[in-house]
């Protein structure tokens, strides 16, 4: 995610306080399939929607207590930023749709796999989109990637879909967020307030049809979908602010975190089937992360 502009630039240099943040913000979105897990008898969409309204005050209190609410003020008169941002929603709102179900569904080692290729699709859409040139390394990473994916496809009769919704859609988001000219909070908030009216009218059409599950199916339910925007945006913005104090290797190497909680979970909490498709696969995607990593400290070591 991009800086504040109105922020002076960190240095390029690690400092403890960016890798506590950095690290707590990994360790909550690892841990995050639990949460999942106890909302998966309600809808996908639901719980999307109660994740966009209730996100909403708590990203608003930290644009207030930072001082930048002049930024969404500008934003909000400028129509290009508020159609790039509506995309960037959109496809936001398409990675979180599609993590939920995941979870729910018994996908979970999917939704790893994705957030495991991520690094390695960013790299791909900088070559294309960006004109970076890509390192031999990087290439073979790529390619052991999409071997992967061969091998996941051919073994299930069909497309990943799952793990290629996944890291598609923040791979483009990602990328879109660098041409937005907004810090990450104010990002955030612009689009959960892109997002909020069609996400709360869902709510109370859900409601108000009996249908609905934030008070009409017990205390359990409420406080969960409550929470919801405390799952979404906390580790968001502790991400947001301890990137900005860390080298890009370093946040490179501890991107990896959270996936591997995920497949951790999956495996020995959840008991989904560890294949032998997925036994094959998950090592080549582990070597692919390897190259790109090693790659990027060689970069780094020669800047």
């Amino acid at each position: 995610m991009s800086t504040d502009a109105s922020v002076p630039l960190a240095k390029n240099e690690d400092s403890p306080r960016g890798f506590a943040f950095a690290l707590t913000a990994y360790l909550l979105w690892g841990f995050l399939p639990i949460y999942m897990k106890a909302v998966a008898h309600i809808s996908p969409a639901e719980v999307i929607a109660h994740r966009i309204v209730w996100s909403l005050p708590l990203a608003g209190i930290v644009l207030i207590v930072l001082g930048r609410t002049q930024d969404i003020r500008a934003a909000l008169r400028s129509p290009r930023m508020l159609a790039m941002a509506a995309l960037t929603a959109s496809l936001i709102t398409v990675n979180w749709g599609t993590y939920v179900w995941a979870i729910g569904a018994g996908h979970s080692l999917d939704a790893a796999l994705g957030y495991f290729i991520n690094p390695l699709f960013s790299i791909f859409l900088g070559a294309v989109f960006l004109k970076e040139k890509l390192q031999p390394l990087q290439i073979a990473a790529i390619a052991l990637a999409a071997l992967a994916v061969a091998i996941l496809a051919l073994d299930s009769g069909g497309i990943p879909w799952v793990a290629l919704t996944l890291a598609v859609s923040w791979g483009f988001y990602a990328l879109l967020r660098k041409t937005l000219p907004l810090g990450p909070n104010q990002g955030f908030f612009l689009e959960v307030l892109i997002l909020s009216g069609p996400a709360l009218l869902y709510i109370l059409y859900l409601e108000f049809g009996g249908h609905g599950h934030l008070y009409r199916t017990g205390l359990a339910d409420t406080t969960l979908l409550l929470g919801c925007g405390v799952i979404t945006a906390v580790p968001l913005m502790i991400y947001a602010n301890g990137a900005k104090l860390l080298k890009l290797s370093t946040i490179g190497i501890m991107q990896y975190i959270a996936p591997t909680m995920i497949f951790l979970i999956a495996v020995f909490v959840f008991h989904e089937p560890f294949g032998t498709a997925r036994m094959i696969a998950f090592p080549l995607i582990w070597a692919g992360l390897f190259l790109y990593s090693w790659s990027m400290l060689k970069g780094s070591r020669g800047r």
